[in-house]
């Protein structure tokens, strides 16, 4: 208890677990339309795609600021958004190998760089490999404040557009009839989705942001049929999972925290699959066993209808 206690006393580890609290809310949300509108994918390519933005946000300024970094990784995930886009309209490849085709090139060239970054003898360049996996400990309170206002804003952004979202994620064939700019909205989503990985690029890493977007909301999806109550559970799931990964990761020895905070959602997204009404698999156990025993019921009344008739 006293570790606990010593733990939620610091105040770097304070702003870290509020820091990634709001990405692991604000990530739930967005995964949310992410996954009903079957790009889980997405978010995976663009966190790779945001590799080389960073890179070159390095080499132009010579600074480790979160700030360019932002920008940089920003930049290049909307280029990735475009290209994907581009791909698909103008030609006969799905998107799921756009995805990957995307996904691959930028990791690459964002790798390419990595490397020469680190053979260029720059002194500055420790610990720029760490965007890879994350950490969360080397961010500092300006850091912290920078993703709490994203991960605000997204949350704000989603509840504002929330019916348009909806319409788009269920049928954007009616959306597109009745008038809305359904490709603007795609676009805007996949914007949103670049901020969400940008915000989380630091805690999380590339290689792990897509798992905090889209476990949570697979979790959610197990609990309810609701897409309100959905993208709700989806947040707070993505909360709890960066809370417990944060305290867990404050905790222990030198544990990463971004592996953590998936570890953490996994182990909520197995407990979902086990455990939630009428999806989870013991519901389903449950349900075939009562169908069997009813089915057992009436069998047994109907031979002793017939045995009696016979009588």
């Amino acid at each position: 208890m006293f570790d606990w206690l010593t733990v939620f006393r610091d105040p770097n580890v304070q702003w870290i677990l509020l820091g990634c609290l709001l990405l692991g809310l604000s990530s739930g949300v967005i995964g949310s339309f992410a996954y009903l509108r079957k790009q889980s994918l997405m978010g995976d390519a663009l966190s790779h795609a945001a590799l080389p933005g960073v890179c070159i946000a390095f080499m132009l300024s010579g600074s480790k600021s979160i700030f360019f970094f932002l920008i940089g990784a920003a930049a290049a995930g909307i280029v990735a958004t475009f290209g994907i886009g581009f791909i698909t309209r103008n030609t006969r490849i799905k998107q799921d190998a756009a995805l990957a085709i995307v996904l691959s090139v930028f990791f690459g060239l964002g790798i390419v760089m990595l490397t020469q970054i680190q053979h260029s003898g720059n002194g500055n360049q420790s610990g720029l490999d760490k965007f890879l996996f994350g950490q969360a400990a080397t961010m500092m309170l300006s850091d912290v404040m920078i993703m709490a206002v994203i991960s605000i804003l997204l949350i704000g952004i989603c509840a504002l557009l929330f019916k348009e979202f909806k319409l788009l994620s269920f049928d954007p064939g009616f959306a597109r009839g009745i008038g809305y700019p359904v490709a603007i909205l795609e676009q805007f989503i996949m914007f949103l989705i670049v901020i969400a990985v940008v915000a989380g690029i630091q805690a999380v890493g590339v290689v792990l942001m897509a798992a905090l977007l889209i476990t949570p909301a697979v979790s959610a999806r197990y609990w309810t049929e609701k897409l309100g109550l959905m993208v709700v559970l989806s947040g707070l799931f993505g909360a709890l999972s960066a809370l417990v990964g944060t305290l867990f990761s404050a905790t222990g020895n030198n544990l990463p925290t971004g592996p953590l905070i998936v570890l953490v959602a996994t182990t909520l997204f197995i407990f979902s699959v086990i455990v939630a009404p009428r999806r989870g698999v013991l519901s389903k156990l449950l349900m075939r066993a009562s169908v069997r025993s009813n089915v057992r019921r009436e069998q047994n009344r109907l031979q002793v209808t017939k045995s009696e008739e016979a009588i």
